[in-house]
């Protein structure tokens, strides 16, 4: 219940919702019984039933105080008809009161689904904004350890079981109940002795419902499972789609795909297997309860053992015969419930997960770069790997440019994604102009930074809000990075200039059109430390000349930290530091790691010119 009650705080104030909820549901539950006591007097008059003497004692108009004793002003006008205008008026008194009876159930129960579906609509709302900010907010080694379609899965169709699940199971708690209840107090009220019969039944009913529900939650927990592989595999697959064709993989795609796919089958077919059973075992207890007090009741009626009329006793049996569909409702709710439970966890698991990169509560804001980078005793591994770095040291003054080489797999990457702080040394620290990293704020420290990495990563829109990303930047702007990174030119000459699409991650341009996008919108953001990771490396030979050029541009009085595999393209950095298993196997600039021959940098060089 814990997860239920915390799922429904997402849609606070509750007591804006609950409180009208709560009085129109009661409202449509107290009107759908009087709808059926009301067959009782109507009854009466169609079997010639009314007794005289009483209809005498019911003239008594109620006191003024007594306002809101309805069955007394009931009694009353019911009486006042049959004495005015007898059976026929009685008989036209009673079904107008029933047309008004239904007619302001039927109007409190839309007042009360329009509260619900309101609050539902909010809840849902916030609790779907809520995950996707709590992923955003998570650290980038978050991203490594899971599956995209499984994060998918969270924000989109557990969301939607949430949603269902607290519609069913609030509508069943509050309206289907009062309904229960109010025919109970009816029942009660019509003949205790049958009713007390009647509900010997239910405790068998609840233990065997009880066993459904529990083997209905294992069930909602595998089908949820199992569609996250489901929507993993579309993902991967969408997103691989060159891969797949050119390797003519469909048909070994589609076999985990339908793998998959049958394992969802199952579980969703085993679940709603055992959830419809529910509602037939109810119904058939229902009318076989119902047909036991018919022939019970029935034959203490024909005796003249029954203090009930012959109208009393069809009323009860009209009633009866209603109390078994809100406590079906609520049985299907209850079982229904459980696939949504098991989603709602899972979204809160998801959002109590803790990253890693958490900033101090005194963190420093960074305003600006003043000189130097450092790293000190440096080591990095991933959980409890090997380390992929070990006790490096090194300077990135402001100004200068620090070239990163080496073989992959070395530790390049990730000794530059310590920088922007996707990560957290395992031991020593790096710092900015002396300030330790974990003792930054973790925005302000990115705020000073761009990246252009060697997959360029776009978004499916326009170039000119790929470009603009996460700014305001005018048109004048936009366009002034584009000349620097060499895009301009390409650009104009698009269907569209700035304002075409350019498709999912920049599908319809080449590697070099991505690339120089990447190049502008790290221009836009006038980044006073850049971070440049193989940036030309998967560009043909005219594309990284126009790349290089923008980079050079780009890298004009900025700080610079580069990784590069094309040696040719950090020959004028202020250092290379070449990365060898871990650690600085060599540094120095281009010229002296040359002169040392037989080094690891020599035989880098060496190999790229054969």
């Amino acid at each position: 219940m814990n997860t239920y009650f915390r799922l429904l705080s997402f849609g606070r104030p509750l007591g804006r919702f609950l409180v009208p909820y709560v009085l129109t549901s009661l409202l449509a539950a107290v009107f759908a019984t009087v709808n059926f006591t009301l067959l009782i007097p109507l009854l009466n008059v169609l079997f010639n039933q009314t007794d005289t003497a009483k209809v005498q004692a019911m003239l008594t108009k109620p006191a003024p105080a007594h306002w809101y004793d309805v069955t007394a002003w009931f009694n009353y006008y019911f009486a006042y008809f049959f004495r005015e205008y007898g059976q026929m008026g009685t008989l036209k008194f009673v079904c107008v009161a029933v047309v008004i009876s239904v007619l302001s159930s039927n109007i409190f129960k839309y007042l009360s689904v329009r509260q619900l579906e309101s609050f539902k609509a909010r809840m849902v709302a916030t609790l779907r904004e809520t995950v996707f900010a709590r992923v955003l907010n998570l650290h980038l080694g978050y991203f490594s350890d899971q599956r995209k379609g499984n994060l998918i899965s969270h924000i989109t169709t557990d969301v939607q079981e949430v949603e269902n699940s607290i519609a069913n199971t609030l509508s069943a708690a509050s309206k289907e109940l009062f309904t229960l209840i109010s025919f109970l107090i009816v029942l009660f009220s019509i003949s205790t002795q049958l009713t007390l019969v009647a509900f010997l039944v239910i405790p068998v009913s609840g233990v065997i419902i009880a066993t459904l529900v529990r083997r209905m939650k294992r069930d909602a927990t595998q089908g949820q499972q199992r569609l996250s592989g489901l929507l993993t595999v579309l993902d991967e697959t969408f997103g691989g789609m060159r891969v797949v064709k050119g390797f003519n993989a469909e048909r070994f795609v589609l076999g985990k795909f339908q793998s998959e796919n049958n394992g969802y089958r199952q579980a969703v077919r085993s679940l709603a297997n055992r959830r419809e059973l529910a509602s037939p075992f109810s119904e058939f207890m229902g009318v076989t309860v119902l047909a036991g007090i018919l022939l019970y009741g029935g034959s203490l009626v024909l005796s003249g053992q029954s203090p009930l009329t012959a109208g009393e006793f069809v009323a009860y049996l009209a009633i009866f015969s209603q109390v078994t569909r809100p406590a079906k409702d609520i049985s299907n709710a209850f079982s229904a419930s459980q696939r949504g439970l098991v989603s709602g966890k899972r979204v809160l698991d998801l959002i109590d997960a803790k990253s890693a990169i958490v900033d101090k509560p005194d963190a420093v804001q960074l305003t600006d770069f003043k000189d130097v980078i450092s790293f000190e005793n440096v080591s990095f591994a991933y959980e409890t790997a090997t380390p992929v770095l070990r006790d490096v040291s090194f300077e990135l003054q402001k100004g200068k440019t620090i070239a990163l080489v080496g073989s992959s797999g070395g530790g390049k990457s990730t000794l530059a994604d310590l920088v922007p702080r996707f990560y957290d040394p395992t031991s020593g620290r790096v710092c900015i102009d002396g300030h330790d990293l974990r003792d930054c704020q973790t925005a302000s420290l990115r705020n000073l930074m761009g990246l252009v990495t060697q997959e360029s990563i776009l978004f499916n829109d326009t170039v000119f809000n790929n470009i603009a990303f996460g700014s305001n930047a005018t048109p004048a702007e936009v366009e002034q990075a584009a000349r620097i990174a060499n895009a301009h030119d390409f650009i104009s000459a698009m269907p569209n200039g700035y304002e075409t699409p350019i498709g999912d991650r920049g599908s319809k341009l080449s590697g070099g059109q991505r690339q120089r996008i990447s190049i502008a919108r790290a221009v836009l953001r006038n980044p006073p430390i850049l971070i440049l990771d193989e940036a030309t490396s998967a560009l043909d030979t005219e594309s990284e000349k126009l790349v290089q050029e923008a980079l050079t541009r780009l890298m004009a009085n900025r700080t610079t930290l580069v990784i590069a595999h094309r040696l040719s393209t950090i020959q004028h950095a202020d250092e290379i530091l070449v990365i060898h298993k871990g650690q600085i196997a060599e540094r120095g600039t281009h010229q002296s790691l040359l002169s040392t021959e037989g080094g690891y940098y020599w035989r880098l060089q060496t190999m790229q010119q054969g």
